[in-house]
């Protein structure tokens, strides 16, 4: 994932931007792009510490059937063994992986906002509606 990305996935976290555009995005990957892009938002979701109260909310924020297999695998909790099994699924079910990945890092990662915000050691956890910030970010 590029530090371009990595601000896109913030930005999704902190409500600034809407999840097509990272779903546009990544429906243009090939395989391995797509595979190592979820590797580095599981690491993200780890980064903000998701915890097991967060996937049924996870599941019904990203408005995919608890049926489906990224959802099954997930409800056995935010491991990073889980979500290994979940990158590694089909191709075709790639894509709502990512929506439900997304759905859980925002919710892990919204918790971490509230007490990280503005620590000037956590860039991803500044204001990133503030462009000056972000030039910033980019700059180091």
């Amino acid at each position: 994932m590029t530090l371009k990305e990595e601000i896109t996935v913030n930005k999704y976290g902190q409500g600034l931007i809407d999840i097509n555009e990272i779903l546009d995005s990544f429906s243009i990957f090939r395989l391995d792009e797509k595979r190592k892009y979820l590797t580095n938002l599981a690491d993200l979701i780890i980064q903000s510490k998701a915890i097991e109260d967060d996937i049924e909310h996870a599941i019904v924020a990203s408005g995919l059937k608890s049926t489906l297999t990224p959802c099954i695998l997930l409800k056995k909790g935010p491991y990073r063994y889980i979500y290994e099994k979940i990158i590694s699924l089909p191709e075709p079910e790639l894509r709502k992986a990512l929506v439900l990945l997304l759905s859980l890092f925002k919710i892990a990662y919204n918790r971490r906002f509230e007490i990280e915000r503005n620590d000037p050691d956590k860039w991803w956890y500044w204001d990133l509606s503030d462009e000056e910030k972000v030039r910033l970010i980019t700059r180091k």
